[in-house]
């Protein structure tokens, strides 16, 4: 089988609806040496082909290679390659690398041909589909030095002996499939022959348990990058090397249930560490002093395990190269911007959900290239200065004073300063320069006050407007109604006059858009002299860019805010904030009538108009809410009655109009009869949400008249029936008996006629 045979079977290229015709040339010309063509090299001596290269052409694969039984390096990655790995593979008795990552394979291993390929030294067949466990026949291949199975189903657990034999071994990475139990790499590999030859192991992204394999680092003074992130790994970090692991760059042990204390000598051990990622665990106790020694760190990530103490000035003093510091949600104390501060690199730092003390960094140098800066929910004071500034800037629930700076905020797509002590008015000279890209901004319950500067409308981005408990006045600025991509707005303070109508131009969900629920940031690739690049002959075997590409310090902010809907204060998360719309002008002084022209918010979910002096009807064109699930007008002035159409809206959860002066009969069909138990319920909350999802009726405080409809008994799920303060009359209708689930029955001075049953509630 000649080369020109097999080119016949790979894939044409279609070039400006023509036919292009792949590897020009390969030719059939008897005077053209095959040793020139493209993608192939010959031996210099036999001129025999020994390398191969067909990535990214395409095509399908038989048995059209069996004939080059010299070809030592044979690469067919990222093509569309599909079905099983020919068994056939094996008769390239001399292959010594074989690449076939990024293919389309799946099925389990072709057992016989590929463990017959004894001098292979590479063996990547990452990015499959490929299924089954790992062949034990592997152990014939003795002289394999990377094994690749990364991002496929592979499964089983890690047999004993599995390669038993291997005396070269260097890079291994079995991540992103499937393997579960125990894992022992003392059961995997002959650890006398391995000692000082491992350089790369990622195990990350599996089902594995058992003890962590400190092994790793106390056997091989080579190893530069261990992953063992997202398993379920157990145990200290104990016994921890005594000797200097000068070679090793990355460690991830991240997402897994290790325990116990940092060891004391962790920086001294690991002097050379560029990425250190143990978030996600169970670490207790102080962070110890030597972490100072690791003067090459780039990131380090110790977030969301039991930390306390205060932080060591080594590391905010020494550690200067620093891009990336997560401590967040820990129990760290003490003033973080101390004297000693000297981590001018920083990108990202988070510190939320702590105990730090303390000011806020005065120097607007430092916020020059920040993505992330987190401290909230800590106990920090003082003014917020100006030149602050970051991407994602999260300074909520601490005691911060004074006003908003003038300066700042000029590449903030999220600003969260709520729960703090700030005052006076939102200055218009920052929102002209600032907030050009703001996504979210949040300055709820704060003591800020005054109107709302019409420069507001400059904010052609923002999605999300939080502005509630706060002491704002005077009118509702028309300019909100140019801010068309607003999903969720809560303007709850002291504002006066009426509801601007224009607000029916603001689109509350109504487009099409893809997840926006968080942010990614991509700071650098680790890609040093002394870390990565110098993997000895193995650079020469086998391609690490794409790994280098992988070894990215990368980070996210997922938005989370809180809304109140359903009379509850509810929080949002991530991509659900897709689904959640919503307007909230309760708690203010606003009077005159609803508008009609909310009736065209066709994609809100949320509507709370509760606690104004709202008078006039309830708009009939409120019924065309047809994603309406909470809808709130209590305590106002409304009157007549409430409109029949509003029986059409079959998402209602909750349904408040109490302490108004309605009058006349609750409308026994639709929604109100049934509230959609015979249809399904899309909820923000759950996509998957039961039709009888219902459980707050309010209607207290009312005119309301006539009998309770008898299929009361549909609300299966309802907490609270509040009807009390009406003119209700008949009998109370025995389907109430049904309700197991009801906390409060609220039906006091009505005209009910008598109650004849015997209820037997179980106590909610």
């Amino acid at each position: 089988m000649g080369l020109l045979e097999l080119k016949s079977f790979l894939k044409q290229e279609v070039v400006d609806g023509s036919d292009h015709v792949v590897l020009p040339s390969w030719v059939d010309d008897p005077r053209s040496d095959c040793c020139g063509w493209e993608r192939v090299s010959c031996n210099s001596t036999t001129r025999r082909i020994v390398k191969l290269s067909l990535s990214l052409i395409g095509g399908f694969l038989y048995g059209y290679l069996i004939t080059l039984g010299r070809l030592e390096l044979l690469d067919l990655r990222r093509n569309y390659f599909n079905g099983s790995i020919p068994q056939n593979l094996g008769k390239l008795s001399s292959l010594k690398a074989l690449y076939l990552a990024g293919n389309l394979f799946k099925g389990s291993l072709p057992v016989p041909g590929l463990c017959e390929l004894r001098r292979l030294q590479v063996l990547d067949i990452s990015h499959n589909r490929l299924e089954g466990t790992l062949p034990s026949c592997l152990s014939n291949l003795t002289s394999l030095k990377v094994l690749d199975v990364h991002d496929n189903l592979l499964s089983g657990s890690i047999t004993p002996n599995l390669i038993p034999s291997q005396k070269f071994l260097q890079f291994i990475d079995i991540s992103n499939n499937v393997f579960e139990g125990s894992f022992s790499f003392s059961s995997m590999f002959n650890l006398s022959k391995l000692e000082h030859r491992l350089i790369w192991v990622d195990i990350s992204h599996n089902k594995l348990s058992g003890a962590i394999p400190s092994w790793l680092l106390q056997n091989n003074t080579d190893l530069k990058f261990l992953n063992l992130r997202n398993n379920s790994f157990t145990g200290k970090l104990d016994p921890f090397p005594q000797h200097p692991l000068s070679s090793m760059v990355h460690m991830d042990a991240s997402y897994n249930h290790i325990d116990g204390h940092l060891p004391k000598d962790l920086g001294i051990v690991l002097p050379n560490l560029q990425y250190l990622n143990l978030s996600y665990n169970f670490f207790k106790g102080e962070l110890p002093s030597s972490v100072g020694a690791m003067r090459k760190l780039l990131l380090l990530d110790l977030s969301f395990n039991n930390l306390s103490g205060k932080l060591p000035n080594e590391l905010v003093k020494i550690c200067t190269d620093l891009g990336v510091l997560k401590l967040n949600n820990n129990n760290f104390r003490g003033d973080f911007f101390s004297t000693d501060f000297n981590l001018s690199d920083l990108r990202a730092l988070e510190l939320g959900n702590n105990e730090f003390t303390g000011g806020l960094m005065t120097k607007e140098e430092f916020y020059a290239e920040m993505r992330i800066f987190d401290v909230s929910n800590n106990k920090m004071t003082g003014k917020i200065p100006n030149g602050i500034d970051a991407k994602v800037l999260l300074l909520q629930k601490n005691s911060f004073e004074g006003q908003i700076p003038c300066e700042g905020f000029f590449n903030a797509q999220v600003v969260d300063i709520s729960h703090n002590f700030l005052s006076g008015q939102i200055p218009s000279c920052l929102i002209s320069k600032a907030f050009s890209n703001v996504k979210l901004l949040n300055l709820r319950d704060n003591r800020l006050s005054g109107n709302i500067p019409a420069e507001i409308s400059f904010f052609p981005s923002l999605r999300i407007l939080l502005l509630g408990n706060n002491r704002f006045n005077g009118l509702i600025p028309r300019q909100l109604c140019q801010l068309r991509d607003i999903s969720i707005m809560d303007l709850s303070n002291f504002f006066s006059w009426s509801i601007p109508s224009c607000l029916s131009n603001v689109s509350f969900g109504n487009y099409f858009s893809y997840s926006w629920g968080n942010l990614m940031f991509s700071y650098w690739n680790i890609r040093h002299e002394d870390g990565y690049s110098d993997l000895y002959p193995l650079v020469r075997l086998y391609d690490f860019t794409s790994f280098w590409d992988n070894v990215k310090l990368e980070d996210q902010y997922v938005f989370n805010i809180d809304f109140v809907t359903k009379n509850n204060l509810l929080s949002f998360k991530g991509n659900i904030l897709d689904y959640m719309s919503g307007l909230d002008l309760s708690c203010n002084n606003l009077t005159g009538a609803i508008p009609r022209s909310l009736g065209k918010l066709f994609s809100i979910r949320a509507l709370n108009l509760s606690h104004n002096h709202l008078t006039g009807h309830i708009p009939v064109s409120l019924s065309n809410l047809s994603q309406i699930e909470s809808l709130d007008f209590s305590y106002n002035n409304l009157s007549g009655r409430i409109p029949s159409e509003l029986v059409d809206l079959n998402f209602f959860a909750v349904f408040s109009v109490a302490h108004n002066n309605l009058s006349g009969r609750i409308p026994d069909k639709g929604q109100f009869a049934t509230f959609g138990i015979n249809r399904p319920i899309l909820s923000c909350l759950s996509l998957s949400m039961d039709p009888s999802n219902v459980w707050l009726l309010n209607l207290q405080n009312n005119r309301l008249s006539g009998n309770i409809p008898i299929q009361i008994d549909l609300l299966s799920a309802i907490n609270f029936l509040l009807l009390g303060n009406n003119h209700f009359s008949g009998l109370i209708p025995r389907q109430l008996c049904q309700l197991r689930d009801i906390r409060i029955i609220d039906f006091c001075n009505n005209s009910f006629s008598e109650l004849i049953y015997s209820f037997s509630w179980s106590e909610a």
